[in-house]
């Protein structure tokens, strides 16, 4: 892998990826509109010359000169606050977006990634939930927008793997922590750290029995990484099995914040998914991969990160 092209390069989870493949000794393309997105996650690297950040709307075009290795589309708001906010362009950067990006990699023959989500599973009726499993999503409810907008990036994605010969690899990610989240993301970590830190009430949804499985931000750039050097096609999970409330989350960063604030319960949202835990078992097998940073340590690292944010 020489040279890589990152869609939502400048995102959380876009600039690691970024870290990771100059690190390697790639040359790096960071393409985002930055509406998620922001530089200050992707400044550090600006100096480096196999580093180039491209501000372009993925939905719109998607073209860059010269040769490419690996086509990496990551771009998309993940966040629930977010695609209530940018409902269209959630569903334009998983459809358009995923064309354009499709299309360049088939144009330059390179190997297609897409960052896919365990929201496809919606609120799944299978726990753990293995690659095989098809979901339980509501196509016209407020989260629609983002799990359908995956889904049917998945759909192109095949079809362009089995009509046009374009060797893929997806990634079905699910819940991700780690530094570069934004304090107002909306999504529990960093809601709880924000909360905890600045002394204000840490609002669960719910009563809080709720289950999520968290990986630390590392762990899942490995996984993907291993996976787009594999012959797998996917979709593959990548996340951590342990399965925690979110009652029990915001306990353990209230504890290590040394916070004072209450726990307080709010409304659960309309098709919040009530359990939320991967079946790893592919990626185990195929990858020789599985999440290696104790839960403690990742959001040490984390609440680290937001103290200096804040």
């Amino acid at each position: 892998m020489k040279r890589i092209l990152i869609t939502g390069g400048a995102g959380f989870l876009g600039s690691h990826l970024c870290e990771h493949y100059l690190s390697a000794g790639c040359s790096v393309i960071a393409v985002d509109n930055l509406i998620t997105g922001s530089l200050s996650n992707v400044e550090h690297l600006l100096k480096n010359p196999r580093f180039e950040f491209i501000k372009m709307d993925v939905t719109n075009y998607l073209h860059v000169p010269g040769p490419l290795d690996l086509v990496m589309h990551f771009a998309s708001p993940a966040s629930p606050i977010d695609y209530a906010r940018w409902p269209i362009p959630t569903l334009k950067v998983g459809a358009l977006g995923t064309h354009k990006a499709l299309g360049l990699a088939k144009d330059k023959k390179a190997v297609f990634a897409l960052a896919s989500t365990s929201e496809v599973y919606g609120d799944p009726e299978v726990n753990p939930q293995p690659e095989t499993y098809w979901g339980n999503v509501n196509p016209i409810g407020p989260r629609g927008v983002y799990d359908e907008a995956k889904r049917f990036a998945e759909a192109m994605t095949m079809a362009y793997h089995r009509y046009h010969g374009v060797p893929v690899r997806i990634v079905r990610i699910f819940n991700t922590y780690g530094p570069r989240m934004r304090t107002e993301d909306g999504r529990a970590v960093p809601n709880f750290i924000t909360q905890a830190l600045r002394g204000k009430p840490i609002t669960v949804y719910g009563d809080g029995s709720q289950t999520r499985s968290l990986t630390y931000v590392s762990d899942l750039v490995a996984g993907i990484d291993r996976l787009v050097r594999s012959k797998t096609t996917g979709p593959v999970n990548i996340g951590n099995p342990r399965e925690m409330t979110l009652l029990e989350i915001a306990q353990i960063i209230k504890r290590l914040t040394k916070s004072r604030s209450r726990i307080v319960f709010k409304p659960l949202p309309v098709d919040d998914p009530n359990v939320r835990r991967p079946d790893i078992s592919l990626a185990r097998r195929a990858l020789k991969w599985e999440p290696k940073i104790p839960l403690e340590d990742g959001l040490k690292r984390t609440i680290s990160y937001f103290r200096q944010e804040l």
